[in-house]
C-alpha cells in the first residue's frame, strides 16, 4: 500500500473576506474530490482571507500512480481561474 500525500500553497485573488475564501476553497475542494476520489482538507491559513494551505492525500497500490494523481491534482488547481497555485509538495510514504 501506498499513500500518496501533497500540501498545497493557494492565492485566493477574489476574495476580500473570509465568507468569500470559504466559498471557493469548498468549491474547489468539493470538484477535487468528485474528480480524484482523493481525501481534501484546509490544513492552515484558516483565519487569512486571501491564502489557504490544502492538503491532499490519496492511497493507491503503486507510487507511480499515487504521484501522477496528485500531479493531476495540482494541475487542476492551476488551471482554476479563482485561485493561484503558489507552492505545492508531494510526498510518497
Amino acid at each position: 500500500m501506498v499513500i500518496g500525500a501533497m500540501c498545497c500553497e493557494l492565492l485566493i485573488g477574489g476574495s476580500r473576506s473570509l465568507k468569500e475564501k470559504k466559498r471557493v476553497i469548498r468549491g474547489l475542494m468539493a470538484r477535487t474530490r468528485n474528480r480524484f476520489n482523493v481525501a481534501v482538507a484546509e490544513v492552515d491559513h484558516q483565519d487569512i482571507w486571501n491564502r489557504a494551505q490544502i492538503g491532499i492525500v490519496c492511497v493507491s497500490n503503486d507510487a507511480g500512480h499515487a504521484h501522477s494523481m496528485l500531479e493531476a491534482v495540482a494541475r487542476m488547481f492551476d488551471s482554476s481561474p479563482d485561485v493561484v497555485l503558489c507552492s505545492y509538495e508531494i510526498e510518497i510514504l
